[in-house]
């Protein structure tokens, strides 16, 4: 059609980005493993994290011999027969979710015995040694035990001593202790009490997203631990230079420059320390923001009621996550705070030192004054002597002049002619050298 060459290039790949994600289509009874495989070390991934999770899925495709995505591709869903994986690549991290359909519920005791990772190859999760974020399994439940009966019956799965409950959408429950439990996962029970078709998938992929990026959200919390001590070392180091400013002016009287600048060169030091840390714990602490806002949107669209005796997501969160989001906040404004504390400090010894300088400008300004006023002097005694000499030479060319005419034959008497143009030569002179350092000072 003509009408499809009209679209803006840009038109049909974001139509199609709300659509790039769908939900897995889940009916209890199912058995669920969620991985995240994160393959950063705590600075903006991009590229790199996209290029290394397109291998490590390109892996396990081929092993059960599947085409992999393309290496731009963010999201792939494909049934193994044995199971399903829905994978998506984010900018940090990547998830693996593997899927199993159960012909019959088991007891919910020994649910988490038949998951479907136990389908994937052990040599290709070996390969994920050191990268495995989050491991979780799901049991999708749909069981009518009343709710207390559940529960104790629930103790025996989970080895945490606080279970987290609530009913979600209304009908579903949703049974954790986020606790990784003895064979290295979490575990998470979705109870199915009358959910409407889709609403499964969604409610699992909400669960398994509040876990997911509750964890990413605490990768910020280790940088705020070891920033602590450094922060604490920078700003003794502050406290000090500002007492030896202060020291600097109560002893000297007036600033020595040389102080000025050691302790300049001091405080430039510390500023670019404090900015290092800065530029190392910026993209975490923002990161984790963004990850807890996630957190709290996915629980909102929970939208938890309580269940008599037991904690919700929401409480659960609020009181052990938010905590260590706070930390990271008050680092981070720590951060801040101290470097416009070392801002100010630094403009203020700065100004001190361009005080001192001026105050040396002034006193080289004085000294060349002085010495000025003493060429001048000299300079008049010098003019004074010039005079003297000019004369001297004048009349002692009159004078020759005089005797030579004497010779000559004309009535001259040479020493008294010399002695009547001193006093005129002199004057001449005198005279003269006082216009040209007229006309010299006019130009």
């Amino acid at each position: 059609m003509i009408f499809s060459s009209l679209n803006h290039p840009l038109r049909v790949p974001l139509a199609a980005e709300v659509h790039s994600r769908p939900f897995l289509h889940l009916h209890g009874p199912e058995a669920i493993t969620h991985l995240a495989v994160y393959a950063g070390n705590g600075t903006p991934a991009g590229g790199i994290n996209s290029g290394i999770q397109h291998a490590i899925l390109a892996e396990l495709c081929g092993h059960f011999g599947v085409t992999a995505p393309a290496a731009e591709g963010k999201f792939f869903f494909h049934d193994f027969g044995r199971f399903r994986l829905k994978w998506e690549c984010h900018t940090e991290f990547a998830t693996y979710t593997f899927s199993q359909r159960q012909d019959t519920a088991p007891e919910i005791e020994h649910a988490f015995e038949r998951m479907p990772l136990q389908q994937v190859p052990q040599q290709w999760l070996a390969g994920l040694d050191g990268k495995i974020m989050v491991a979780t399994h799901v049991v999708l439940d749909g069981s009518d035990t009343p709710v207390q009966d559940y529960g104790r019956r629930l103790r025996r799965v989970f080895e945490g001593n606080t279970l987290v409950a609530s009913r979600v959408l209304h009908d579903a429950e949703l049974w954790t202790d986020f606790l990784i439990q003895a064979d290295g996962f979490s575990r998470l029970v979705v109870r199915d009490v009358g959910l409407m078709e889709q609403q499964a998938g969604r409610l699992v992929q909400r669960v398994l997203e509040i876990e997911t990026y509750r964890m990413m959200c605490l990768l910020g919390l280790p940088h705020a631990q070891q920033a602590t001590p450094v922060l604490n070392a920078i700003e003794g180091e502050l406290a000090a230079l500002t007492a030896a400013m202060v020291a600097t002016d109560d002893s000297h009287g007036e600033n020595n420059p040389d102080d000025e600048q050691a302790l300049l060169g001091q405080i430039t030091r510390l500023a670019a320390r404090l900015e290092k840390l800065a530029v190392d714990d910026s993209y975490r602490f923002s990161a984790s923001q963004a990850y807890f806002r996630l957190v709290r949107s996915r629980i909102d669209e929970l939208r938890e009621e309580r269940m008599e005796g037991f904690p919700t997501v929401g409480e659960f969160m609020e009181r052990r996550l938010t905590p260590a989001v706070n930390t990271c906040a008050a680092i981070a404004s720590r951060q801040e705070a101290l470097a416009r504390r070392i801002a100010q400090t630094n403009d203020l010894l700065r100004t001190r030192v361009g005080i001192v300088q001026e105050q040396q400008n002034r006193q080289i300004l004085q000294s060349m004054n002085r010495r000025a006023a003493q060429q001048l002097k000299l300079q008049q005694a010098v003019e004074g002597l010039s005079v003297v000499a000019i004369s001297y030479y004048m009349v002692g060319l009159l004078g020759y002049a005089g005797k030579a005419a004497k010779a000559a034959g004309l009535p001259l008497n040479p020493d008294i002619a010399t002695g009547l143009l001193v006093p005129l030569v002199l004057g001449a002179v005198w005279l003269g050298l006082r216009r040209m350092h007229r006309r010299m000072h006019k130009g």
